[in-house]
Parts: structure tokens; sequence; C-alpha cells
């Protein structure tokens, strides 16, 4: 029961990280950026928050402005969500996205190989 909880302060914390990332002011949180997924512990003390940046180039700058905007968004997140603790939000960089376009890409490869085979071996 208690990972339900967990799993719903999630999806919540996602949503209204989401959601607060756009009203920043900070330039260099100005990028696009998803919010992937979040992680809390289970006595709500930490928060791994996930997030994907569209610019690879900028990532390092948009997790420094999230570090320095982590105070504002802890306590924006407390006044929302009304829990007992807010946790404390570790920004983490997450390239699940490229490395599924990349495994995409590996797939498209391997099909565009296996229908040059088959137009070979259809001519013989």
């Amino acid at each position: 029961m208690a990972s339900n909880r967990i799993g719903r302060i999630n999806e919540e914390i996602q949503r209204e990280l989401a959601e607060l990332l756009r009203t920043l002011k900070d330039p260099r949180v100005q990028a696009m950026i998803s919010v992937t997924r979040v992680e809390t512990t289970g006595d709500l003390r930490y928060a791994k928050v996930y997030i994907s940046v569209l610019e690879k180039e900028r990532s390092r700058d948009v997790l420094k402005g999230l570090k320095s905007a982590g105070g504002f968004l802890r306590r924006e997140i407390g006044n929302r969500l009304q829990l007992r603790y807010t946790p404390e939000l570790v920004f983490e960089l997450d390239d699940s996205i490229e490395h599924g376009a990349h495994i995409f890409d590996l797939i498209a490869k391997l099909h565009d190989q296996e229908e040059q085979r088959g137009e070979h071996h259809d001519e013989e």
C-alpha cells in the first residue's frame, strides 16, 4: 500500500514540476525540458527528478539552473501538495529518450539490411 502512495506522490511531483518549470525566469532553464520521472524515497525526504533536455549541449547549464531554483521549487511543491515532509529535489539527467532513439535507429538499420538481403535472394 505504501508503494502505491509513493507512486501517486511521484506522479503529483512530476506533474507540478513540469508546470513550475515553465514559470522559472532563469535563462539557463529556458530550454526544452521534460520531467521524465520522479523517484521519491519511502520516508519522503528525497525525490530524484529525472529530466531530459532537448539541446544536449545545454544540459549541464540546465542542471545548474535547476539546482539553483531547487529551494523555490521545493517550497512551491510543498504548498501545492500539502505533504508532511516536502522532499529535497535532486535533479539528474535522463538519457533514456536518447537511448531509445539510438535503439530505434539500430532496429531501422537492421530492418533495411534484412530487406536488402531479401531482394538479393529473390533475384537468384
